[in-house]
């Protein structure tokens, strides 16, 4: 294992001061970092996606477990210290200059993969909802390890009837498990953000049979853009969602926020073209 320069001296040296325009809090807590790489299991020639490397500490600690990484970095005044980076581990690192929302993933990988990011806080919930979404199901990442500000963790894992629950929990859990692995508290960083924060791990699931991935959407967006409506109210603009309650023996007067994540899987699946014969 190769000898590598504290961080903080990386940081220094090569000048990179945080950015709050590209929200960038680094991680210097190396044995945090290596728990983080850690938290999908034995990486060993595994190919793993990383965004937002910065000055590459969970990259190191990747590289150390025998993961192949293909880092995205917007910031060019990072891609320096990630070249030593990738020196220091010959044929384990690619570099990628550009915004991660641009770049479709499974592009970069010849077959199955990980993403592991301590996501910039400006985009990580944009990234996070473009990997779940969509019709093709399972999808070619294997597991997402990724930091989030930890009220953003709280609304991926929570359950019907809590405060924390939504659209974001739904798109999370209905094909997918996610779970809370690391709580990280806001002393960890520099500079420290306002907030704590959380990495969440999730693996895909089966997706229920029946249900268009669409579908869901439109009828969880409808269900929430008007929070603490009655569904009678909130899916009426929404054609078949109605009917589609009276069918499951769904009380129209209920709130979005206290329906099962299965209960909006059956409305879904009732109002998907398969089951009704749409085209």
């Amino acid at each position: 294992m190769p000898e590598l320069p504290p961080l903080r001296d990386v940081v220094n040296r090569h000048g990179l001061l945080a950015q709050k325009s590209l929200g960038q809090n680094f991680l210097f807590d190396e044995q945090l970092l290596a728990r983080i790489a850690a938290v999908p299991g034995p990486l060993k020639d595994a190919d793993v996606l990383e965004v937002g490397p910065g000055p590459g500490g969970l990259t190191r600690a990747l590289l150390r477990a025998g993961a192949r990484v293909t880092a995205i970095e917007m910031d060019r005044r990072c891609l320096p210290a990630l070249a030593e980076l990738g020196e220091a581990f010959p044929g384990q690192l690619r570099v990628i200059e550009g915004d991660a929302l641009k770049f479709d993933p499974a592009g970069l990988f010849g077959g199955p993969y990980h993403i592991a990011a301590n996501l910039p806080y400006n985009v990580g919930t944009a990234l996070f909802t473009g990997w779940l979404s969509g019709a093709a199901w399972p999808p070619r990442w294997q597991s997402l390890t990724l930091m989030f500000q930890h009220e953003v963790a709280e609304r991926i894992v929570a359950q019907a009837g809590s405060d924390a629950y939504g659209r974001l929990a739904i798109l999370a859990q209905w094909r997918a498990s996610p779970r809370i692995a690391v709580k990280v508290h806001r002393s960890a960083f520099t500079p420290p953000p306002k907030v704590m924060s959380a990495i969440v791990h999730v693996t895909p699931a089966a997706m229920p049979a029946g249900v268009s991935a669409r579908t869901l959407e439109r009828v969880t967006e409808a269900a929430f853009g008007q929070r603490r409506k009655m569904l009678r109210q909130s899916l009426k603009g929404l054609p078949g969602a109605l009917p589609a309650l009276e069918a499951l023996g769904i009380d129209p007067s209920r709130r979005a926020e206290t329906l099962e994540i299965a209960e909006f899987v059956a409305i879904a699946r009732a109002m998907s073209p398969a089951n009704t014969g749409q085209t």
